[in-house]
């Protein structure tokens, strides 16, 4: 872990104390002593360093929170004159989205509207600018007492012109099970879409209290999504609108050709209520059919058992024949 402590000074910043920690890095609350200015600070562990392809991850957090300049997007400072590598980010003053949720379980309508309409508007901006978050989620969901948001942790963001990050964990699923989006749990990079996907699934949170998608394990969340329909959201809150039902319908379309295609369209949907025509869909008559894996697994395994015997009986009839 890193030996930082209160009071300790890391080039001209003062420690103040840990934030957060996890198993990549820590994060402190700083003060600039040539300004005063409060500053959150992350600094990786030291196995981090050692390893190429998490320093190249955490650089690329680095430069892309350098190049984004939005209210809605946490900043980051350059400074080329540091005594070992760390991030200095905008200290922003807040709880983060699941905090809130933990507390209320679920949110009035309007202020969810208003809050998923503050992220398509910071997600919209990063798109535009070539880059995709990949692990939008309620823990990277800073909230103020105004309701104002800031996404923050870009840590497997995709930047566009990037080369893709290519170790087990990185490559094969980027992102978290719950938030997901069916192209990524097929092991695809994804685009601003599965962005819009993650943000109708935290829409679908917060209007209900649960998640669309359910199961034992991350796998199983991730096939639940592949195969199932969710319940739907009216179900849940009589006081969600059928017009507002289909839009969270849109956001979470398996096919992302089906999805909406810019986080703009998202939001000018929800700002619309009363335009949103609202359509007869399949996912309102047959999402208590709940679909499993376990036929194809099964036949897969049976698949599996016969290849010996058919090769035996290859050999066996070549022997005799021959």
């Amino acid at each position: 872990m890193t030996s930082l402590h209160p009071g300790d000074q890391l080039d001209h910043y003062r420690i103040e104390g840990v934030v957060a920690r996890s198993g990549m890095a820590s994060i402190f609350r700083a003060t600039d002593m040539r300004n005063g200015r409060q500053v959150a600070i992350k600094v990786p562990h030291p196995e981090m360093e050692a390893d190429p392809v998490l320093y190249e991850r955490f650089k690329r957090e680095e430069e892309i929170g350098q190049k984004l300049d939005h209210p809605g997007v946490m900043k980051v400072f350059a400074d080329d004159d540091r005594s070992r590598v760390y991030m200095v980010m905008e200290w922003v003053e807040g709880r983060l989205l699941r905090q809130l949720l933990g507390e209320q379980r679920r949110l009035p309508i309007d202020r969810t509207l208003r809050i998923t309409i503050a992220i398509s508007d910071a997600l919209d901006y990063i798109h535009r600018n070539g880059v995709v978050h990949r692990d939008l989620k309620p823990e990277n969901i800073m909230i103020d007492a105004s309701d104002g948001i800031k996404l923050i942790d870009f840590g497997i963001a995709g930047s566009a012109g990037a080369r893709r990050l290519t170790f087990g964990k990185l490559s094969q699923i980027a992102g978290t099970p719950d938030y997901i989006s069916p192209e990524q749990v097929k092991g695809k990079r994804g685009d601003g879409r599965s962005d819009i996907y993650a943000l109708g699934v935290m829409l679908y949170e917060m209007l209900t209290g649960k998640t669309p998608f359910a199961g034992t394990n991350p796998f199983a969340i991730m096939n639940d999504r592949l195969l199932n329909n969710p319940v739907p959201p009216r179900e849940l809150n009589p006081e969600i609108s059928p017009e507002l039902q289909e839009v969270i319908y849109r956001a979470l379309e398996r096919d992302p050709q089906n999805r909406y295609s810019t986080a703009n369209e998202f939001a000018w949907d929800l700002e619309h209520l009363d335009q949103v025509g609202v359509e007869d869909r399949a996912e309102l008559r047959d999402w208590q059919h709940r679909r499993t894996p376990w036929l194809r697994r099964i036949l897969f395994y049976v698949a599996m058992a016969l290849i010996p015997i058919v090769v035996f009986g290859v050999l066996l009839f070549v022997a005799r024949h021959g």
